[in-house]
């Protein structure tokens, strides 16, 4: 009985203390935080979680398990921060609210990175320019192609911009190395990288059919737009208001204006998930063109291969189906179409002559 109860007291040890070496300890004090709510969530597969950390007085402490590395974000106020742990860290933070981007953080080298970097970046009295802000995130994924801080920075300051650098991005991504290489992130980029290229101005665009408000099924070699220049504008009604307000009326002029044009259709195509939102959008807004919708959202298979990622979007694609220019408003919207439609008149003036 006595070697039986020391056996299992021996197990129920080793139990307790792979348990206790996978905790994750995260101790903070940010001056001037008060009262407040943070939230951590995970950047990729391995923390697929959300976590809400209670503040008081500026200080907050929470506990994680983890048997591997794991990216976070650490949300404070509207600032996210990089957090990164490893099974048994005691992961230390400290700062002040008034300048949220100039947190110390240790625990391990990841975050003594990170927070190395912020202090270079933000070394002046004012935020660095994006440019700055490029320049030294580069120089750092060239030196650090094994850190996971690299992979963020990747991530934040060249694949989520208006308008990423596809060369520049394929030519960083390619210097991470080991298990960096491994993350579903780098799988998901590389097939990102495949979609926008062939989105790329001259390329054929995706061929799609959806369905309008009568159930008819619309793409974009229909009868309508056959021979013309397509203007398709992706939008939701959910999307910023600011924004779908400036682009409907970029548009209505558009239509308004060359409407009786053989040489131009424009498209509608919404994001929507309710029929019945898109409906009334279509009414309230007058847009008076041609609409279909797709009701997967932004998950769906259009959204995916004409690389879609905010809205509203404009993309205009030639007779022939080829991407002439994409993300247009404003002035360069109007000077586009009106080149697209001075090249097709240009064309059907010689082959008259001919």
């Amino acid at each position: 009985m006595k070697k039986s109860h020391i056996l299992i007291l021996t197990i129920l040890c080793l139990i307790g203390c792979k348990k206790t070496s996978e905790e994750v300890t995260i101790n903070g004090e940010i001056k001037g935080l008060g009262t407040d709510t943070l939230y951590l969530y995970g950047m990729d597969e391995s923390y697929d979680q959300i976590d809400t950390i209670y503040v008081q007085d500026g200080k907050f402490s929470h506990q994680v398990s983890a048997d591997t590395i794991i990216s976070t974000l650490l949300l404070i106020n509207e600032t996210e921060y990089p957090l990164f742990f490893d099974k048994g860290n005691q992961i230390s933070i400290k700062g002040n609210a008034d300048n949220l981007q100039r947190l110390t953080i240790k625990g391990n080298v990841y975050n003594e990175e990170f927070s190395a970097f912020q202090q270079q970046l933000y070394d002046g009295q004012n935020a660095p320019t994006q440019e700055t802000a490029e320049e030294k995130a580069e120089a750092f994924i060239r030196q650090h192609n094994s850190s996971y801080v690299s992979l963020y920075l990747l991530d934040k300051y060249f694949v989520q911009k208006d308008n990423p650098d596809l060369i520049k991005i394929k030519e960083l991504k390619e210097l991470l190395t080991g298990v960096l290489q491994d993350k579903q992130y780098m799988e998901r980029l590389t097939e990102a990288i495949t979609r926008s290229e062939k989105m790329q101005v001259g390329k054929y665009a995706p061929y799609f059919t959806l369905s309008n408000a009568k159930g008819e099924r619309i793409s974009r070699s229909s009868e309508a737009f056959k021979k013309k220049n397509l203007l398709i504008c992706f939008w939701a009604s959910w999307g910023d208001s600011i924004s779908n307000q400036r682009n409907n009326k970029e548009l209505k002029e558009l239509y308004q204006k060359y409407k009786k044009n053989k040489h131009l259709g424009i498209l509608g195509v919404s994001f929507d998930m309710e029929k019945q939102q898109w409906t009334e959008a279509v009414e309230r807004d007058s847009l008076d063109w041609e609409q279909v919708y797709s009701p997967e959202g932004l998950n769906s298979e259009i959204a995916n291969q004409y690389c879609i990622y905010r809205l509203p979007y404009n993309i205009l694609l030639s007779p022939e189906g080829k991407i002439i220019a994409k993300d247009l408003q404003g002035e360069e919207l109007k000077e586009q179409v009106a080149k697209a439609i001075e090249k097709s008149e240009k064309r059907e003036e010689r082959q008259k002559k001919s």
